[in-house]
């Protein structure tokens, strides 16, 4: 497939279109990016995922590599040059470790410019796979031969990746983008969770919406929860994402052990994340490693004040809308929750207005494509 007419042509890799941050924001991108100018095209190492078909709606071409990351196929990057050479994109745009280095490669090899795109702080590894950190040492290595740029959504994952060997003169810092009408206020949203969870109108709630992994730390927020819920018996805990069942016997054990089964519900994946997050009380970041986490934004655009672990750049996105705790810390997480618990609904509702305009302000997804539209221009009219 060939393209034709003034658009300039962006091909965009990706290792795969399942349900995560990298991925959310990617389709956030694409939904904002002016194609009057841009003709994204999307292509997955992997499989479709969630957003494939999201993607699509968009009228947005989607191509699956159909990869297994377990056995890397020379012969997939050999299709991925073939790819490219026929798209003739005037830049390849990649997404995540995996997609910088075999999207880099089929770029440099196809002669096509490349930017990468790092998404991650933490290389702790306890939490990231082996594979992911090989690759991580061969794409320090490729740093300053393959990309003509590498975008980082956050300050800490460009210190980060720069103290692993990245080339320091090739990152500019784009963050994370939000939807604001997508992501707003709802007065009948606290209403019908609670409603939902049969829960009276009094219930204190607070909210973890995270998929079930290492580095998003469940096991201090459970912790947290059953220190707050000796003085606060009143309240309860959502969370929600991938993972989160009582069929996870390591999750209901954690809760078990904390006495709170009763204050606790699990919710699994759900597909009405604004609708939730605006029926919190407090949205609650309890991870050990994030690069720039998207559910402290979508909370705050929803007007939901945050207490967050001090991760990434969460400290500069809470600013003084929240409160920000070390991580790995029940204690201060759970006091965290105290300071707001304390507060009256009106101060509760006038901080989480504050949220919702600093992100109004700084992390607007038009605004944030057109950071990324503007670096496009630079690369394309220097090539």
């Amino acid at each position: 497939m060939k393209y034709q007419g003034s658009t300039t042509v962006i091909v965009y890799v990706i290792t795969d279109l399942n349900v995560g941050g990298a991925e959310t924001m990617l389709y956030r991108l694409l939904s904002a990016l002016d194609r009057e100018l841009f003709e994204p095209y999307v292509i997955s190492l992997t499989g479709d995922g969630l957003f494939g078909e999201k993607l699509r709606s968009l009228g947005i071409p989607v191509r699956l590599l159909g990869m297994d990351a377990r056995l890397p196929n020379p012969f997939s990057l050999l299709k991925l040059i073939l790819w490219l050479k026929q798209i003739r994109p005037a830049l390849v745009q990649t997404w995540m470790y995996h997609a910088d280095l075999i999207g880099g490669l089929a770029g440099f090899l196809a002669k096509v410019p490349v930017v990468w795109g790092v998404r991650n702080t933490s290389l702790d590894p306890l939490a990231i796979k082996r594979n992911t950190i090989r690759v991580v040492r061969i794409n320090a290595w490729f740093s300053s031969r393959l990309p003509l740029r590498i975008v980082s959504c956050s300050e800490a994952a460009r210190q980060a990746h720069v103290k692993y060997g990245y080339a320091t003169e090739k990152f500019v810092v784009i963050p994370n983008g939000f939807d604001l009408n997508l992501f707003r206020p709802d007065p009948t949203a606290r209403k019908s969770i609670l409603q939902e969870l049969g829960l009276p109108a009094d219930t204190f709630l607070v909210g973890l919406v995270a998929r079930f992994d290492p580095l998003k730390d469940h096991q201090t927020f459970i912790r947290a929860a059953g220190i707050f819920h000796q003085t606060h018996p009143q309240a309860h805990f959502l969370l929600c994402g991938g993972g989160i069942s009582w069929s996870n016997e390591v999750l209901s054990g954690w809760i078990d052990a904390a006495g709170i089964r009763q204050n606790c519900h699990l919710l699994g994946r759900r597909d009405d994340i604004p609708h939730v997050m605006a029926g919190l009380d407090i949205n609650t970041l309890s991870s050990i490693g994030e690069a720039f986490p998207n559910v402290l934004g979508e909370a705050m655009a929803c007007g939901v004040p945050c207490v967050a672990t001090d991760v990434g750049d969460a400290a500069e996105i809470v600013g003084d809308t929240g409160i920000v705790v070390p991580p790995r810390d029940a204690h201060a997480l759970a006091e965290g929750w105290e300071r707001m618990i304390n507060l009256s609904t009106q101060e509760r509702h006038e901080l989480g207005q504050r949220a919702r305009s600093r992100i109004q302000t700084h992390y607007q997804i038009g605004e944030v494509a057109r950071r990324y539209q503007q670096l496009y221009r630079q690369l394309v009219q220097r090539g």
